[in-house]
């Protein structure tokens, strides 16, 4: 004799609504949490220093960060971000879900700049690059670069300090603050200096900062990395002959008109310490940011006894090396004579 007993027909259709329901809400927390989530409107999110849970709910709202806010925003609180603020600048992957990116913001899991700068000219450039790859503004970073204070905390004078910038890439986290920025590449500056280096520049009688100097001066002089130990030769044995280095890119800074082509007399007359022409020795500080084969180029001169240079008639970006004024001033006619076919009088 059976015992079976058949179910009423409606808890089947009891259970079938419960499990039904329960899909919904499994799919639905799925989708919450683990489902695709991050837009590929932006490729960072910025949470700035002092910012709020509501500010950067904002910003992931104004910038469609994620394609439903109030979802993320249900989450971010199950996950107890807010109270769990921390500043950076975040990775953001399309299709990312909800539960990476806030674990990500949670545990503060930032993804570091790549500062990356080299033929930068003046104070100003570098700071306005900082300005570009940090939380802090270019003004920031140029009070500091132009802080006299700061520059002898770190060995340097006001004039000077822009020597312990060495062009590479680094990577620093993007929310470091200036100081911290410009702490973090002084480190780099004594790697640099190695005691290998340090030993060179003690040979050629300078410090540090003159051979940047003097490096920003070749730099300033080549278009051609493999002829900048010629020229470092060159100024190095006028230097030691005690004449004036006569650089046209010092005179070019010191008249602060970057477009002149052709130094004329003119600009020689002007009263300012970066004006070689004027001044015997080394200017007082960097013409411009020497990039390390130049520094390199200064460390290792080529051996010769030039102390005069023209650039070549050609416009090859080299130079015409001479030993005796009568030499340079034929090679300086050539050269000369060349500007004015092109018609390029200043």
């Amino acid at each position: 004799m059976s015992t079976n007993k058949k179910f009423p027909k409606w808890v089947g259709i009891i259970l079938l609504v419960i499990v039904l329901i329960a899909g919904v809400i499994g799919w639905k927390g799925y989708q919450a949490f683990l489902g695709s989530s991050v837009t590929d409107a932006a490729p960072y999110l910025y949470v700035h220093t002092n910012d709020t849970y509501i500010d950067v709910l904002n910003r992931i709202k104004t910038d469609k960060i994620v394609k439903d806010p109030e979802t993320f925003d249900y989450v971010a609180k199950l996950m107890k971000y807010p109270e769990s603020i921390k500043s950076g600048k975040y990775k953001l992957t399309p299709g990312m879900s909800n539960r990476t990116l806030i674990g990500n913001l949670r545990g503060g899991y930032q993804e570091a700049v790549k500062l990356r700068f080299s033929n930068i000219r003046l104070k100003e450039n570098l700071a306005a690059v900082l300005g570009e790859n940090f939380q802090a503004d270019s003004a920031q970073f140029s009070a500091l670069l132009n802080n006299e204070a700061l520059a002898e905390q770190y060995g340097f004078t006001k004039d000077n300090f822009y020597a312990m910038f060495i062009p590479n890439t680094y990577e620093i986290y993007w929310n470091t603050s200036p100081e911290k920025v410009i702490e973090r590449l002084n480190e780099e500056y004594k790697k640099f200096w190695t005691a290998e280096r340090l030993e060179k520049a003690k040979a050629l009688n300078m410090t540090p900062a003159e051979v940047s100097i003097l490096a920003s001066i070749v730099r300033g002089e080549a278009l051609h990395n493999d002829e900048m130990p010629m020229i470092a030769g060159l100024y190095l044995n006028r230097l030691k002959k005690g004449m004036l280095l006569q650089a046209d890119p010092t005179v070019i800074f010191a008249n602060n008109d970057f477009t002149i082509r052709r130094v004329l007399n003119k600009h020689l007359t002007i009263d300012n310490p970066y004006n070689t022409y004027r001044f015997k020795g080394l200017p007082p500080g960097p013409i411009n940011m020497p990039p390390i084969v130049a520094i390199d180029a200064v460390l290792n001169p080529a051996n010769h006894d030039y102390i005069y240079m023209c650039a070549k008639e050609d416009f090859s970006g080299y130079h015409a090396f001479a030993t005796t004024v009568t030499e340079h001033l034929v090679n300086a006619r050539k050269f000369q004579k060349a500007l004015d076919d092109r018609n390029i009088k200043k």
